[in-house]
C-alpha cells in the first residue's frame, strides 16, 4: 500500500522476513530529543539500537524550540532549593490546563517519567541541567522547567548528539525512512529508506519507534486539520510532514487529538523569530494596530497565536518597558532577534503610537488601564505599571508543532482502532498524540519537549522489555 501526500510517498509493504541490507533489534525512526533520548536509554539496557535521520545533520523541532523541558522532583530542582513539586502535582497542571481533555493515563505516564528521564541525562551522560526560576511559564504552579545552560533547543540537540556519538549508537542520517514493513500479523519486520542519490536500503528490526514527525510542515494536512492556522507562519521543521499518520491511517491504527497543536503569539516579524513569553508573563502586554489589548496574555502563548491571527492585519506588538528589557536580553533567541533590528525604543506614549501606527489617545487609554495591583476585565492583574522609555517588538501568531497523532498506550506501543496495541510498534514525540488535549489552549508549556523526552524514556523501556522477551522465547 502507498499513501501519497504532499511530501514523499510513504508506503506499507507485507513480508514475515525481509531481506535487508543490516539488522538491528530496534530501529528508531527521526533523531531529535526523543529518538536521541530513546537510543541513550536502550544503551544503557544493553539494547542494540539505530537511529535513522532524514536530515544531514539532525536539528528537527528540538533545534527550533527554545530547548525547555518541564520535570517535577529532578536533582536541579533539588539542588535549586525547589521543594514541593510531584508527578501528581504536574499532572494535575497538565490536566487543568487541558481542561481535563489530554489523555489520563499518558499525562501520569509522562509526569512521573520525564523527572528520571532527565536525572539519568544528567547522571549517566553528562546533561548538567537548570531551572529557571525567576518567573513562572503559563500553567505552572511551581518551577519546574528545565534547561541546558545556554537555554537554546539547539544546544540540547548538540549535546545529546554528543551523547549519542560518546556510546557509539549509529546514526544513519540522508536516511529518508519510506516504507515500513510488516507481517500479516501487523508486526514490523523491517523498514526501507532512501538515500540523496535515490538508493534505496533495507533495515531489518525486532522493535520499531516512530519518533519522526508530527504534521505542522503539511501545509495540505494543516488546511484540512487545522483551519485557523492555514495561513500562520510556520515556526517548526519542514521535516513535520505527517509520515506518522499516514503509516498509521495504511495499517489501521487510531489517531487522536489531531485539534491539538502549539501555536506561539510572539513569533517577531519580519525577522523569522521567537519571543520569550517571559516578558508577558512578567508585565508586558500584546497591543494591536488599533492601540488596543486585546487577551489575556498570561494564559498562555499556544492561544495566544490565535488572538494575534484575529488582530488586523495579524499583527501585534509585544511592548515593555527597560527592566522587562533586561530579562529579556537573557535569551538567545530575543538577543538574536535584537541583533536583527526587531527591537524599537520609544521614549514616550506619542513616540510609541508613531512606531505602532494607532491614535495616541486610545493607547494612552490602554496604558493607563494597566495600573498595578488592578484586576482587569480579562482577569489579568499586573503587579506594576509600565513605564517610558518604552520598548516594542512587532509580531504575529505561528504554528510551530502539532500535538495530535498516533494513540499510544501508556507505555508507548501504538494502538489498533479496537484499542489493542500493535505488536512491536512504538510512537512517541511529534509522531503520537501528546498531552495537550485536542484544541490550542490545551498546550501548557513545554509539553512538545515533554512528550518527546518522556515518550522517549518510555519508549526505550518498552522496546528493551520486548527485546528481551523476543530473546527469551528464542532461547537465546
Amino acid at each position: 500500500m502507498t499513501i501519497q501526500a504532499q511530501g514523499p510517498v510513504r508506503r506499507i509493504r507485507r513480508a514475515a522476513q525481509i531481506e535487508a541490507d543490516m539488522h538491528a533489534a530496534v530501529a528508531i525512526v527521526g533523531a531529535g530529543a526523543c529518538g536521541l533520548t530513546a537510543a541513550l536509554m536502550l544503551h544503557d539496557a544493553g539494547i542494540e539500537c539505530v537511529l535513522l535521520e532524514r536530515d544531514a545533520v539532525p536539528s528537527g523541532s528540538t533545534a527550533l524550540s527554545s530547548g525547555f523541558i518541564p520535570a517535577p522532583g529532578t536533582r536541579a530542582q533539588l539542588s535549586q532549593g525547589i521543594e514541593g513539586d510531584s508527578p501528581a502535582r504536574f499532572a494535575a497542571d497538565i490536566q487543568a490546563k487541558a481542561h481535563g481533555r489530554a489523555a489520563p493515563d499518558l499525562v501520569r505516564a509522562y509526569a512521573a517519567s520525564v523527572g528520571p528521564a532527565l536525572d539519568a541525562l544528567q547522571a549517566r551522560h553528562g546533561l548538567e541541567w537548570i531551572v529557571l526560576d525567576a518567573f513562572l511559564y503559563p500553567g505552572h504552579s511551581i518551577h519546574r522547567m528545565h534547561a541546558l545552560p545556554q537555554k537554546t533547543g539547539a544546544a540540547l540537540m548538540a549535546r545529546l548528539q554528543a551523547a549519542v556519538e560518546a556510546v557509539g549508537v549509529p546514526v544513519l542520517t540522508q536516511a529518508l525512512v519510506d516504507t515500513l514493513w510488516l507481517d500479516d500479523e501487523d508486526r514490523v519486520t523491517g523498514i526501507g529508506y532512501r538515500r540523496p542519490d535515490g538508493r534505496e536500503e533495507t533495515l531489518a528490526c525486532d522493535a520499531l519507534l516512530l519518533a519522526c514527525n508530527g504534521f505542522g510542515g503539511n501545509a495540505e494536512m494543516v488546511r484540512a486539520r487545522l483551519p485557523e492556522m492555514a495561513d500562520a507562519a510556520f515556526g517548526g521543521h519542514v521535516g513535520n510532514d505527517g509520515s506518522a499518520i499516514l503509516w498509521g491511517e495504511a495499517i489501521g491504527a487510531r489517531l487522536r487529538d489531531l485539534g491539538g497543536y502549539q501555536g506561539h503569539g510572539s513569533w517577531v516579524t519580519p525577522q523569522g523569530a521567537l519571543m520569550s513569553w517571559a516578558v508577558m508573563m512578567e508585565g508586558g502586554v500584546q497591543i494591536n494596530r488599533e492601540g488596543r489589548r486585546f487577551h489575556d496574555e498570561t494564559q498562555g502563548y499556544s492561544e495566544a497565536a490565535v488572538h494575534v491571527l484575529a488582530q488586523p492585519g495579524g499583527i501585534a506588538w509585544n511592548v515593555f518597558d527597560a527592566p522587562l528589557l533586561e530579562l529579556a536580553r537573557g535569551f538567545p533567541d530575543f538577543a538574536e532577534a535584537e541583533a536583527a533590528g526587531a527591537l524599537r525604543r520609544c521614549d514616550s506614549v506619542a513616540a510609541l503610537a508613531a512606531c505602532i501606527g494607532c491614535d495616541a489617545s486610545t493607547l494612552q487609554s490602554t496604558l493607563d488601564a494597566m495600573q498595578a495591583g488592578a484586576s482587569r476585565a480579562d482577569g489579568r492583574v499586573f503587579g506594576r505599571t509600565l513605564a517610558a522609555p518604552y520598548f516594542a517588538v512587532k509580531v504575529t501568531g505561528a504554528l510551530f508543532h502539532t500535538q495530535g497523532g498516533l494513540d499510544i498506550a501508556a507505555d508507548a506501543r501504538v494502538l489498533r482502532q479496537d484499542g489493542s496495541p500493535l505488536p512491536n510498534l512504538l510512537a512517541a514525540g511529534g509522531a503520537a498524540g501528546g498531552v495537550s488535549g485536542d484544541e490550542v489552549w490545551g498546550y501548557l508549556s513545554g509539553n512538545g519537549l515533554l512528550s518527546a523526552v518522556a515518550g522517549g524514556y518510555i519508549a526505550a523501556r518498552t522496546a528493551a522489555a520486548l527485546i528481551q522477551e523476543r530473546k527469551a522465547s528464542h532461547g537465546r
